[in-house]
Formats: structure tokens, C-alpha cells, sequence
């Protein structure tokens, strides 16, 4: 097998307990851009344990510096927006200071690619409890997103979460997306969704957005190696670099 040069390097914080998150970042990076992974502490996804995931956040963030990796992300929706407005930059200027590296998180992606993609309302798929739900409901409609309509499995264990099935994801997502909603968001960085966008967003006509394709997204444009990478939606297919520009253009034409 050839060697391939690796040009960048994307750190991940992932839970502890995520078992899809690495595998999906795989997939979906372009192979000269390598992955490095820190776990945070979380075995249940409930109110204490998206607050005290973020504990750990610069011991963790200083590892991946050790690795000397080109940008950090925190790609967990509901511990970045758990404290409502604003505390996703806490959250990002804490994992900066720690690393001297840039950083994103989840909820920070998610809000720049819908500022982006010019989507003021979004419906909610989530394999959460529906308290957590309301959570990120919160955090969106205070940052100027509304959310017509949302809906959660109610699945607490993160180990359960990562063994839900595509084809579950897809028809729930089915499911939860309503016409008066811009799109369609998926949220949770253990389920496999990344694998459904593309059939979801031809089925639906919308934009479909996933705790992870976000991520991927932010991340990528941070280190500004690639103009798009196709096969898992639009966002990352049209609106990376230079596509981007060409995108939104050719929306408001």
C-alpha cells in the first residue's frame, strides 16, 4: 500500500463512551487529513454529565497539542450549548488557552453553517431524552434559530445510542422533519446519521445537518484544505472554501 502524506491533522474530543464519532470522521475526511482523538468522561447523556464532560476539557485539549494538530473540536451538541448563549465560546476560548491551538465545537459549526446556508428555522431529530432536547431548543432559538418542531427517542445510555441503526435514523428523521422547517438537523455525535444525508436530503429537498458533518465541516474550514467532499450533503459538497462563495452567489442570483 502507497504512503499518504498526511498534510493536516483535526483533534477530536469525543465522549468517552461515543463509538461512531471516530469511525464517521474517518469516512468522511479526505485521506490527507489525519484524526486524533482525547475522550472526555460521559456515560449517560442527562443534565450533570453534559456539564461535567467539560471538566476534563483542557487536560484534554493539551494532549491533542502534544500531537501538534492543526485545530481542536469539541463535537458534542448538547455539552456545547448545555448553559445556553455564548457558552460555546467559553467553551472554545478555554480549550484555545489550553492548547494555543483554534478550536470549535458542535453548536458553534451548527450555527455557522445555518448563518451560511441561510436557514433561520430547523426541525430536531435527537436519540436524547426530550429534557435534553429542550436544551439545545433553548440554545438555538436564543441565538436567533427557530425550531417549529422537535423530537427525541428518549434513549439515556450513549452505549445504546452508538447501536441505533442507519435505516432507524433515516425514517426517524423522516419522521420529525415539518414543511415549515428550513431544514433538518440530527443531532447527537453517536448515532450513524452522516451515512443518511444525502438519501434524507433527496427524499426531503432541504438541507440535512448532523452533529458530525458540522463538525467536519468547521473543522476543515478552519485549516482551509479542501473546497468539498462529496457523498454526504450538501454542506460539505458546496459550501467548503471556495464553493462556499460560489454557493451563496449562486443562491442569491
Amino acid at each position: 500500500m502507497p504512503h499518504i502524506t498526511r498534510t493536516h491533522r483535526i483533534g477530536l474530543l469525543t465522549p468517552s463512551s461515543n463509538t461512531t464519532q471516530e469511525p464517521e470522521f474517518v469516512e468522511v475526511l479526505p485521506r490527507t487529513v489525519s484524526l486524533h482523538t482525547s475522550r472526555l468522561t460521559l456515560n449517560n447523556i442527562d443534565a450533570d454529565s453534559t456539564l461535567s464532560i467539560v471538566a476534563e476539557l483542557e487536560k484534554e485539549s493539551r494532549k491533542l497539542a502534544d500531537a501538534d494538530v492543526d485545530v481542536i473540536v469539541l463535537a458534542a451538541t448538547a455539552p456545547s450549548s448545555r448553559r445556553g448563549k455564548g457558552y460555546d465560546h467559553e467553551l472554545i476560548k478555554r480549550m484555545e488557552d489550553a492548547s494555543g491551538k483554534p478550536a470549535t465545537t458542535a453548536s458553534t459549526a451548527l450555527l455557522e453553517a445555518l448563518a451560511l446556508l441561510g436557514i433561520r428555522r430547523i426541525a430536531i431529530a435527537a436519540p436524547w431524552s426530550e429534557a435534553m432536547n429542550k436544551t439545545v431548543v433553548s440554545f438555538m432559538e436564543a441565538n436567533g434559530v427557530e425550531v417549529p418542531h422537535h423530537e427525541a427517542m428518549g434513549i439515556v445510555r450513549n452505549n445504546e445510542v452508538g447501536r441505533i441503526e442507519p435505516d432507524r435514523v433515516y425514517h426517524f428523521g423522516r419522521q420529525v422533519d415539518r414543511p415549515d422547517a428550513d431544514a433538518l438537523l440530527l443531532a447527537c455525535g453517536n448515532w450513524w446519521a452522516v451515512s443518511v444525508v444525502e438519501r434524507l436530503e433527496q427524499d426531503i429537498g432541504k438541507p440535512v445537518l448532523t452533529t458530525n458533518s458540522v463538525s467536519i465541516w468547521a473543522a476543515l474550514r478552519i485549516i482551509q484544505s479542501h473546497d468539498s467532499v462529496g457523498g454526504y450533503g450538501r454542506l460539505l459538497r458546496d459550501y467548503l472554501g471556495r464553493n462556499a462563495v460560489a454557493a451563496r452567489r449562486a443562491s442569491a442570483a
